[in-house]
């Protein structure tokens, strides 16, 4: 072999070392890299461990904080439930000693049935404000020969309500309430004009005596747990 053509081979055997030397730098560079990629994955894996770790951990505590929320809520609502009944038991005692006490002093009418009666015309006749109202309201025949009292008097354009109040209903004074009814045209020649509405109005009123005044078309008045209601209202409907 000649000296020029060894000379190439061992100029070609170097390149070739060269180039292998080359591609194991660079292969060895990848490797490198591939190695921080992957440290650099695992150190965030680890990171987000750690995160999911901390979020579950707060998850639980909202958990127990919810848990505790709700017992609170929950003795809350016990506690509410607890003060309405209580509300409700000293407001019905509260309106019974009311009722005894302004039956024993005799302002029943004062004091509870004129109270009712704006209530039950606001509920059941629509009434916000009477034209006039009167209690205890005396008045003579116009022959000048009799003198009445009747308990309350109250007017609308088109309606006159006559209460007559009794502390204790017996049924003697329901029926001279309804022999009264007849003779209410001499005393108010108004209730030609104005529809007439009687009421019957006490304390508590039994269930037969509600049944005879629905019977005369009179309405009942007595008191329940929250003041003074109407016990027919369905009267109503008859009165002419």
């Amino acid at each position: 072999m000649g000296e020029a053509a060894l000379k190439e081979r061992v100029s070609d055997l170097e390149q070739m070392m060269m180039q292998l030397t080359y591609q194991s730098m660079k292969t060895d560079m990848a490797v490198q890299e591939l190695a921080n990629e992957m440290k650099e994955f695992k150190n965030e894996m680890k990171e987000f461990k750690n995160e999911m770790k901390e979020f579950k951990n707060e998850m639980k505590e909202f958990k127990n904080e919810m848990g505790e929320f709700k017992d609170e809520m929950r003795e809350f609502k016990n506690e509410m439930t607890r003060y309405r009944i209580e509300s409700e038991a000293d407001r019905k005692r509260r309106n019974k000693e009311w009722g005894e006490l302004a039956n024993k002093m005799g302002t029943i009418v004062e004091d509870i049935v004129a109270p009712g009666v704006n209530g039950v015309a606001r509920q059941y006749f629509g009434i916000e404000e009477f034209d006039s109202f009167a209690v205890r309201y005396r008045k003579i025949s116009p022959d000048r020969t009799q003198r009445r009292e009747f308990d309350v008097v109250a007017e609308t354009s088109d309606l006159i309500f006559i209460v007559e109040t009794k502390a204790t209903p017996r049924t003697e004074y329901i029926r001279e309430f309804i022999s009264l009814i007849p003779e209410l045209n001499m005393w108010f020649p108004v209730i030609g004009e104005k529809k007439l509405i009687p009421i019957f109005a006490s304390l508590n009123i039994l269930d037969d005596q509600v049944a005879y005044l629905s019977k005369n078309n009179i309405l009942a008045m007595g008191m329940r747990d929250d003041g003074m209601d109407l016990y027919n209202p369905d009267v109503r409907e008859y009165l002419k």
